[in-house]
Order: C-alpha cells, then structure tokens, then sequence
C-alpha cells in the first residue's frame, strides 16, 4: 500500500516541474512588460498594441530557445511518473 508521503513527493515534484517549465517563457515576458510600460509612461504613448507586439516576439523566442529544454523536462518527469506506476499496483 502506498502512503501518502508517495503523493505528497510526486505532487511536490509536480509543481518544481511546472514553476521550471513556467520561468523561461513567463520571466523574459515579465522583463519586457516592465520595459515597455516604463517607455509608455516615460512617453506618454498608451498603445496597446505597442506593449502587445513585443511581448509576443519575445515569448515566442523564448519558445524558440528554450522549448527544446522545456519538452525534455516534462518528458523526463512524465517518463518518471510511468515507471513509479508498478509500485502503485502492489
């Protein structure tokens, strides 16, 4: 029988995977917004299409550059996950 300290380790791992998988894409967008917002207050340019465009380019290169990392991560943990499943039926 598995306890619940099993469950409370994979939900933990769980969330580490997401905060890892997450941080790549959310921080440079993040980064950008703050940007661009103090270039839009500094101007007084209230364009939402001016912030919009940016940060678009900017997740989607980061998609680019950091995707192929992402991908193995979630592989890794899912492939982790289905190997703990023969302790789960005992």
């Amino acid at each position: 029988m598995v306890d619940a300290d099993y469950f409370l380790t994979v939900a933990n791992q769980t969330l580490w995977v997401l905060a890892l998988a997450a941080a790549p894409i959310l921080i440079p967008a993040l980064v950008s917004g703050l940007i661009l917002g103090m270039i839009q207050a500094a101007t007084s340019i209230q364009e939402q299409t001016l912030s919009f465009v940016p940060k678009l380019i900017v997740v989607g290169l980061s998609l680019v550059i950091f995707g192929a990392m992402i991908l193995g991560l979630i592989s890794d943990f899912t492939v982790s996950i289905f190997e703990r499943i023969p302790d789960l039926v005992r």
